[in-house]
């Protein structure tokens, strides 16, 4: 009799130990669904590679297809008649040659962009979009935008992107991005 009472409680004992790690899978197996990834994620996220830029060095992939498009953009800019107006000094720097003002902006802006996507490895230490947009409070601007200013950026940045071969689904949360800064932007 000792021994089936032996063997009953190491039979309970071992039946709770199976309840209970049956228990703990079904919280494995719980339908709550995984985490939507962030834009920086869907761009590349941390994985690093080699950075085109600096032989011998390595980037985050989303960092660089931030910069990719930034870098793009800046061009585009360049080259729209509507946005000439608002960037004469950096148009004056890239046609002398020089390109400190270009490498800043591309710094910054790439900086803010992963940031506001998620990037958690990275840092924007630059001007708030308020005071960057305001010509009083930054000499590299030479007028406050208005709604259709706003609105040819954000197409240049559409035509940058594509010059990367982005995902329309990309470019779009990308606008999204964008549009929540409008109101920063846009002062006039």
């Amino acid at each position: 009799m000792k021994m089936l009472s032996k063997f009953g409680v190491l039979l309970l004992v071992g039946s709770i130990g199976f309840m209970s790690s049956c228990k703990d899978d079904d919280k494995d197996d719980d339908m709550t669904p995984a985490p939507e990834p962030t834009l920086y994620e869907k761009v590349g996220g941390t994985e690093m590679v080699s950075d085109p830029a600096n032989a011998g060095a390595m980037i985050e992939k989303g960092r660089l297809s931030f910069r990719a498009v930034v870098d793009s953009t800046i061009f585009v800019i360049a080259g729209d008649p509507a946005l000439q107006p608002y960037f004469p000094v950096l148009l004056g720097e890239v046609q002398n040659g020089d390109l400190s003002g270009f490498a800043v902006l591309s710094k910054n802006l790439t900086d803010f962009f992963s940031v506001a996507a998620g990037a958690e490895n990275y840092t924007y230490s630059g001007m708030n979009m308020v005071d960057a947009h305001d010509p009083s409070k930054n000499s590299r601007m030479a007028m406050k935008s208005d709604d259709a200013a706003f609105d040819a950026f954000v197409a240049d940045v559409v035509t940058g992107a594509q010059q990367n071969n982005v995902p329309n689904e990309i470019i779009g949360e990308v606008g999204e991005l964008l549009e929540t800064l409008r109101g920063d932007i846009v002062q006039k």
